[in-house]
C-alpha cells in the first residue's frame, strides 16, 4: 500500500492504519530498535509504542515521507527505553561510544540559549551531510543516527573496519571544521 493510503487511514482513524504501517515498515523500525537496545523484547515494545506514536500524532501531522517519520519516532522511543534502561550491558555499548565520538564535536544544549541555537546548528550538519558523497554520507548515518555498530557498517558497505572507522574519523573531522567554519565551534 501507499504511503499516501496509509497515512490517509491515520486521519480517518482506521485501525487498519497499523496493520499497513506493521506490514510496511516493521522490520524497518525493529532494525533501529534493535541497533539501539540490543533486545529482541524490548525492540517488540518500542516498534508497538512507535505504531502508538503514530497514531496519536496524525492527525495533526501529515507527513510526507511516512518512513522518516516513524524511524524519527522509533529512535526517539528506543533513546528514551535505553536511557530508563540504562545498564552498561544495553546497546553493546554502541550508544555511549557512538555520542562519545561526536561529543567533543557538537557543543551541548544545556542553556535556554543553546536551545535557539540548535535548530541553527541542525540546519548546518544537514548542509554538511548534503555536500558528502553518497557512500561516506550513509556510513555516517548509520552510526549516528541508527547508532549501527561498525561491523554492521562494514558488511552493508563491503568495507573493512578499519575503513569504516577511518572514514568516520575523517567525516568527523570535516563536520567539525565546517562547525568550526560556521561558528559553532
Amino acid at each position: 500500500m501507499e504511503d499516501c493510503r496509509i497515512v490517509a487511514l491515520y486521519w480517518d482513524r482506521s485501525e487498519e492504519a497499523i496493520v499497513q504501517t506493521a506490514d510496511k515498515y516493521g522490520k524497518y523500525c525493529y532494525s533501529i530498535a534493535y541497533h539501539i537496545l540490543a533486545d529482541a523484547g524490548d525492540a517488540d515494545e518500542t516498534v508497538n509504542d512507535t505504531y502508538m506514536g503514530a497514531w496519536n500524532s496524525m492527525p495533526p501531522h501529515r507527513p510526507s515521507v511516512l518512513s522518516a517519520f516513524l524511524g524519527k519516532i522509533t529512535r526517539r522511543v528506543s533513546i528514551n527505553r535505553w536511557n530508563e534502561r540504562r545498564a552498561d550491558k544495553r546497546g553493546k555499548g554502541e550508544i555511549p561510544l557512538a555520542l562519545d565520538e561526536l561529543a567533543e564535536i557538537i557543543p551541548s544544549r544545556d542553556t535556554p540559549e543553546e536551545t535557539v541555537a540548535a535548530r541553527e546548528l541542525t540546519q548546518s550538519i544537514d548542509r554538511f551531510l548534503a555536500a558528502l558523497p553518497e557512500t561516506e554520507r550513509d556510513m555516517f548515518v548509520c552510526r549516528y543516527w541508527f547508532l549501527s555498530p561498525i561491523a554492521e557498517i562494514g558488511e552493508k558497505f563491503g568495507a573493512g573496519t578499519s575503513k569504516v572507522k577511518s572514514t568516520l574519523f575523517r567525516t568527523r573531522n570535516k563536520l567539525k571544521a565546517h562547525l568550526e567554519q560556521e561558528g559553532f565551534i
